[in-house]
């Protein structure tokens, strides 16, 4: 375990790199938004042709950039489970035998938490997305029929109310899963729900950013050749709109899930371990 906390040390070192690639797509998606804004006429067109490429490569190390997040939150993750172990008076085959009922229950549900969790996320950022699309709608048609001023603050305004208060009843989830888990079931079901959280949490987060990139560039790419009209860039633009919650809401927020759980489990390890299992003691099982 020594080794394993090691290799995700060596892997937060390149941090700097990761952060970079990761940067790289949203500065030139910025710069295609700016030039869209600023410029008209064919000076936008040959500029927008070049900012498209670069973003289609951004996409790209996005998820390259995303992958070293998403492998040195498992390493964490597995290291911080390794300490809950050991807090918790717990043997490596005590929390990893699954042919113990609470274990085996407890990796059931912990494998079933991120797919709980993204599907939270993806249904915030579509309400926050309708929400924004109305009072934009609602904007233009002021603007056509009486003249008022369009308010960018008003746009501004709902994305933040949406990100704060969307994002409580994912965070008691993280975090009330496993004191839940943990208090009810006692240690060993806890045990189970951490490794059933990362096996789950690791499959899905690298699959949401690699296919929601893929997404954005395969509309990138029929737009380069000329398809915008064509039936299967209609397609392309749901898929888009599906991949943008994946790559960049869903995939990166399921490291949190991982490492937050464990450090949970281990700051209330010695208090699961006293007073835990109440059901279990309840139940004589």
């Amino acid at each position: 375990m020594y080794g394993i906390a090691i290799s995700a040390l060596g892997m937060l070192s390149t941090m700097a790199t990761a952060l970079t690639i990761d940067g790289f797509g949203p500065i030139s998606d910025n710069a295609g938004g700016i030039a869209e804004m600023a410029l008209g006429g064919s000076e936008f067109k040959d500029t927008r042709k070049v900012t498209d490429v670069l973003d289609a490569a951004g996409n790209t190390t996005a998820a390259i950039g995303k992958g070293f997040a998403i492998g040195s939150a498992a390493l964490v993750s597995l290291a911080l489970f390794s300490a809950f172990v050991t807090r918790s008076n717990m043997t490596s085959a005590d929390a990893t035998d699954i042919l113990s009922p609470l274990v085996f229950s407890g990796l059931l549900i912990g494998s079933l938490l991120p797919y709980w969790f993204s599907g939270m996320t993806i249904k915030s950022t579509g309400s926050a997305a309708r929400e924004m699309c109305e009072v934009a709608n609602r904007q233009i048609n002021a603007f056509i029929n009486e003249g008022t001023p369009i308010n960018s603050d008003e746009c501004i305004e709902v994305s933040t109310k949406y990100s704060l208060r969307e994002m409580i009843l994912p965070g008691f989830l993280v975090i009330g899963a496993p004191l839940v888990m943990g208090y009810l079931f006692g240690s060993s079901a806890l045990a189970g729900l951490l490794a059933g959280g990362l096996v789950s949490g690791v499959q899905m987060a690298i699959s949401m950013s690699n296919s929601g990139g893929a997404w954005d560039n395969c509309k990138k790419g029929l737009e380069a050749r000329g398809h915008k009209k064509s039936e299967a860039y209609k397609h392309a633009v749901i898929g888009d709109t599906v991949g943008d919650p994946l790559k960049d809401t869903s995939g990166p927020s399921l490291n949190i899930l991982m490492k937050l759980m464990a450090i949970t489990s281990l700051v209330f390890a010695g208090s699961i371990s006293n007073h835990g299992g109440i059901l279990i003691k309840y139940l004589n099982f």
